[in-house]
């Protein structure tokens, strides 16, 4: 119900906000806002504002930890034959009526970039922090953008399910140790690593299970890694693997990532063969 709620007051405020009358405008009259704000309430657009894009983080994804916070953008671009004067937007979860997950920008005012006489992006940065703001059920898709744009002619737009492609994902580590070192050529190498993950529920990073994960080795002077083989990691995560050693060069861990974890790839090892 916490969340419902919230989710009820912001919708509210980014309306109202996009309502917001210039003050060269309220100087030439009465202005028609409260019967703007009326048809906002209720969740309608007025008069021809339209909003055309609305970009997440650059259309990246977002890698979050579990200690530190991490800012993104959220950029809003409109359309009105008078010009776009504000643009909002927050992040929620699931359904509107149901969201289970809510993020808000720092300042409900984005930043405007005037594109053409008709045209503005805007844009908010979002603060979100694992400690409160993120449990392990909503990395993934599932992110939708409520947005919102106000035009100099006081007409305004509000998409209230903007579908977002940028996805919230749990952080990702990866080692790699090869050993014995130094090693005789032809001797067998033993690989070892551990993949894990960030877990929201716990703020602690745990074994990431049952993960396909590419062991790669670069000879000393090449220019690029080869896929020796792929294995999966263990029920804590683990990782190990032999290898005839052939000659110097670096060994590494390569993880392609998840819809909830994004790829990884270790620090290399260096083995010198003798």
């Amino acid at each position: 119900m916490r969340i419902r709620a919230t989710v009820a007051a912001l919708s509210g405020t980014l309306a109202l906000s996009a309502l917001a009358v210039p003050a060269a405008q309220a100087a030439d009259g009465p202005s028609s806002a409260p019967r703007i704000a009326a048809k906002a309430a209720k969740g309608a657009n007025v008069g021809d504002t339209k909003i055309t894009k609305v970009t997440v983080n650059g259309g990246k994804n977002v890698a979050v930890g579990t200690t530190n916070k991490v800012k993104f953008s959220v950029a809003v671009t409109a359309t009105d034959p008078s010009g776009v004067a504000r643009g909002s937007a927050f992040l929620y979860h699931g359904d509107l009526d149901t969201a289970d997950g809510v993020l808000v920008p720092d300042d409900f005012d984005g930043k405007c970039k005037v594109v053409n006489a008709t045209t503005s992006t805007c844009t908010v940065t979002v603060t979100v922090d694992p400690k409160g703001d993120l449990y392990n059920v909503l990395a993934g898709s599932g992110w939708k953008v409520y947005a919102t744009a106000g035009a100099n002619d006081e007409d305004m737009a509000q998409n209230e399910a903007y579908k977002s492609d940028a996805k919230f994902q749990r952080n990702a580590r990866l080692t790699t140790n090869a050993s014995p070192e130094p090693i005789k050529k032809g001797k067998t190498l033993t690989v070892t690593g551990a993949l894990t993950r960030a877990n929201w529920d716990t703020l602690k990073y745990a074994g990431y299970t049952k993960q396909s994960v590419k062991l790669q080795y670069k000879k000393k002077g090449a220019s690029s890694y080869s896929t020796l083989k792929t294995i999966t990691s263990d029920s804590k995560g683990n990782l190990k693997t032999t290898v005839k050693a052939s000659a110097d060069g670096y060994y590494r861990y390569v993880f392609a990532g998840t819809s909830t974890t994004p790829a990884v790839t270790s620090t290399s090892d260096f083995v010198d063969v003798q």
